[in-house]
């Protein structure tokens, strides 16, 4: 529902969370319990409990003592932490070894430390504090070389500094533009960067909640309409441990099958098999990869989940096994509306065995969704997520190893585009509202059906992407940023978009390509299918009643570029799989924000419209029509054009060129870049390996290539081989070491090639000790040395 001109009568009064606050006052007592410490003041409880050595966990409760559970988005448990308690006049003093915490008792403040003395945050004339309504909130001071990063799936820039936001899980189907705040995920975790240095806050709170970062020059404010403080300070001191320390206590992401980070290509909707057959008759014909087609609602029975309509799919097992052959996966739509149908199975189930939400009195709650009247399963049963999971049988017995959820926030058609928040959730025995537990439901149902699908596939790894979710959705699933437009402003504001759910632990998330409503252009195609082929999750998406967007769509010109980018992204391949490797070790993302490497330079704070792969790569895309150049900022160091191999110094704003068929994207001094090849999709074996060196005189490079089975969870228990090449630049000689470390696992290709770029014109080469010929081209001033991978 759009907005008119009412909206902005001087009548109408704003209503602030916390519009009354009650501050909690000073310190009574303060005691030492097995939990932590306790805190006691005039108008509330506190307690302070080390998580870790590096991270700090603060609750505070105005009406009692502190409830120690977490929500669902916490899997680690405390650990056993020294910590050393000092008593004066009018403070106290808790020390671990990385992080120490400071209290003011008069009034109570409390401040946070890092190890070296250097303060995180603090607290300066409001604090903790609560209102008649028993919304709680946080102040916090804010210093002017504050910086802020992350909270989950936001639109507008990257630093969020000057703005308010709002975490409720909303299906926002109208255009999404930088004043567009609550979005389809909720996570409540920040990045605050402050003169080159780190540390984090997560906010666990699932009531709808709020942070302001612009009402106060010199504070800032976080709170929730409901529940208690509960937030964790984690001290860094680089960006990369903040993640690093969040991500330990919400988890990450498991490697995903390979297949998952090809190119996948969906509308609303593909209606038909013989329209399905004749896309990938296309894609075939036309040479152009691709590795999962999508099926939205429209493939199913009345859009009953759970079902397929066999007028419009006669033989969905056929369809299915049919593409796997191609080496293509299908994956449907799955929403958690179930139709209210007395003669529907899956509906029979859930009201005979209790699953779905109800209202105290106990009847049940019904929504009108694309089926017309619904039910909707209680995912915070645990009995409930088990049945959901197994319902995907099937889906798993058609060969079917991906699912997409979707309208999971969960959206109603109604005027609060939501469930009734007075709908009470089991949750295991201990009965809650939706208005505190809505923000989680998406992540539960994740949760229900990542699960159910690992039980059903055979010990292959499944594949999940949502539309919503709470803190801790990684480890279920991959995100999209949901309805946006095919819009020159959305590309450019999917940039920040996925960057940010980067640094909000989630690693596996990307826009629709080409936009999802309006009309796109070929142009525009062009342009985001060059970005997408470097975001982590790659698709193209277009909504019913929108120009046909598939690569083909405009003519062999658009064509012919956009099948560049798509195979470029399987070239890429091995690169990018070592980056989620990365990402399941350590929680750091796949597409990174500039000052995610370059913490301490200020040029790297506000950076939306280019982003890094890893800590080596720059890729600058175009983001406005009619465009061929555009500044890119290249961090210190050199930089190599991909394309031309031209080496620019960094430090600096640079103009690069670049024609409709040219993506900006640079190579950092010192890097090794593994190249695999053009394949249909990544069900085809690699054949040879190409690793691109970029080393200057004098200098060195090193790289370990990651690769398993890209299929199980084998490599949970070490199945997976590593390969590590190791160069060394000198006057006259340049020394390549390539060396296989192999635990049960032994890669498809055995041929690879060496690719320097830039070296001196009389340099000898040696491959492995032996002294070797390498083939010098003149184009881009290269040298090629072809090799053999010994395996073990």
């Amino acid at each position: 529902m759009l907005d008119t001109s009412f909206a902005i009568h001087p009548g109408n009064k704003a209503k602030l969370l916390n519009s009354t606050y009650t501050d909690i006052g000073k310190l009574l007592k303060a005691e030492k319990k097995e939990t932590g410490f306790l805190f006691q003041s005039e108008f509330g409880f506190v307690r302070v409990s080390f998580y870790t050595e590096d991270t700090v966990r603060v609750t505070m409760n105005p009406a009692g003592y502190p409830s120690f559970d977490s929500s669902f988005a916490l899997i680690k448990e405390p650990e056993n932490i020294n910590v050393k308690m000092t008593d004066e006049e009018d403070k106290m003093m808790l020390a671990a070894s990385r992080i120490s915490v400071a209290i003011q008792k008069n009034p109570f403040r409390i401040s946070v430390y890092r190890e070296d003395g250097t303060l995180l945050v603090a607290e300066g004339a409001r604090g903790m504090g609560f209102n008649e309504k028993k919304e709680v909130i946080c102040y916090k001071e804010m210093d002017p070389e504050d910086h802020f990063y992350g909270f989950g799936e936001k639109s507008g820039f990257l630093n969020k500094r000057g703005e308010k936001m709002t975490m409720w899980n909303t299906d926002v189907y109208a255009p999404h533009n930088p004043e567009t705040d609550s979005l389809y995920q909720s996570i409540p975790f920040f990045t605050t960067l402050r003169n080159g240095k780190a540390h984090g806050i997560f906010f666990d709170n699932t009531f709808k909640s709020a942070f302001d970062l612009k009402t106060d020059e010199d504070s800032y404010s976080f709170g929730a309409e409901g529940g208690q403080l509960d937030y964790y300070v984690m001290a860094g001191p680089t960006p990369k441990e903040v993640l690093q320390q969040y991500t330990e206590l919400t988890g990450r992401m498991n490697m995903p099958p390979k297949w998952a980070i090809g190119y996948h290509q969906s509308r609303y909707s593909y209606e038909t098999e013989a329209e399905v057959r004749a896309l990938v008759q296309s894609f075939q014909e036309k040479g152009i990869p691709v590795d999962a087609i999508y099926l939205d609602i429209h493939y199913m029975d009345g859009y009953r989940v759970f079902t397929f309509d066999h007028e419009r799919f006669p033989n969905p097992k056929k369809l299915v096994q049919d593409l796997l052959e191609m080496g293509i996966r299908v994956v449907p739509i799955v929403d958690p509306g179930v139709k209210e149908d007395p003669e529907y199975k899956t509906y029979q189930e859930g009201t005979w065995d209790d699953h779905f939400c109800k209202y105290i009195e106990g009847h049940p709650y019904f929504g009108e969704v694309w089926p017309g009247n619904s039910a909707f399963p209680d995912f915070t049963n645990t009995k409930t997520r088990e049945w959901w999971g197994q319902n995907h049988k099937f889906y798993s017995d058609l060969g079917i190893h991906g699912i997409w959820n979707d309208m999971n926030e969960p959206a109603v058609f109604n005027e609060t585009k939501t469930m009734d928040v007075k709908v009470m959730h089991g949750n295991d025995g201990n009965p809650k509202t939706h208005r505190e537990l809505h923000n989680v439901y998406g992540l539960l149902m994740g949760e229900s059906t990542y699960n159910g699908m690992k039980k059903l596939i055979g010990g292959d790894r499944p594949f999940l992407l949502t539309r919503a979710g709470y803190a801790g959705v990684q480890r279920y699933a991959s995100v999209w940023t949901g309805d946006n437009r095919s819009f020159w402003e959305h590309l450019a504001m999917s940039l920040p978009m996925v960057m940010n759910l980067g640094v909000s632990g989630v690693p596996f998330a990307g826009p629709d390509v080409g936009g999802f409503a309006h009309d796109t252009t070929g142009e525009l195609l062009i342009r985001w299918t060059q970005a997408g082929a470097f975001t982590p999750y790659f698709r193209n998406h277009s909504a019913i009643g929108t120009v046909r967007q598939e690569p083909w769509a405009f003519g062999e010109k658009v064509e012919s570029i956009t099948k560049k980018y798509i195979e470029l992204r399987y070239v890429w391949m091995p690169f990018m799989y070592n980056l989620f490797r990365e990402a399941h070790l350590t929680g750091v993302p796949v597409m990174r924000p500039l000052f995610l490497e370059y913490p301490e330079d200020p040029s790297t704070m506000n950076v939306s419209d280019q982003f890094l792969l890893g800590d080596s790569v720059l890729i600058a895309p175009i983001l406005a029509p009619g465009t061929t150049h555009r500044a890119v900022y290249l961090p210190h160091g050199k930089w190599h054009d991909y394309w031309t191999d031209t080496v620019y110094e960094g430090g600096q704003h640079v103009l690069i060129k670049a024609e409709l068929d040219v993506l900006p994207i640079f190579v950092k001094d010192g890097s090794i870049l593994p190249h695999g090849t053009v394949k249909p999709n990544s069900a085809i074996k690699e054949t040879k390996m190409t690793f691109h060196v970029y080393a200057e005189l004098d200098g060195s490079a090193e790289y370990s290539l990651y690769e398993d089975d890209a299929k199980t969870f084998a490599y949970e228990d070490d199945h997976f081989a590593e390969i590590n090449i190791n160069c060394s630049f000198s006057k006259n000689l340049i020394k390549i070491e390539l060396n296989q470390e192999s635990s049960g696992y032994t890669p498809d290709w055995t041929e690879y090639e060496v690719v320097i770029h830039h070296p001196a014109p009389e340099t000898e080469f040696k491959l492995n000790g032996q002294t070797v010929k390498g083939n010098r081209l003149n184009v881009n001033d290269t040298v090629i040395i072809k090799g053999t991978l010994q395996h073990d």
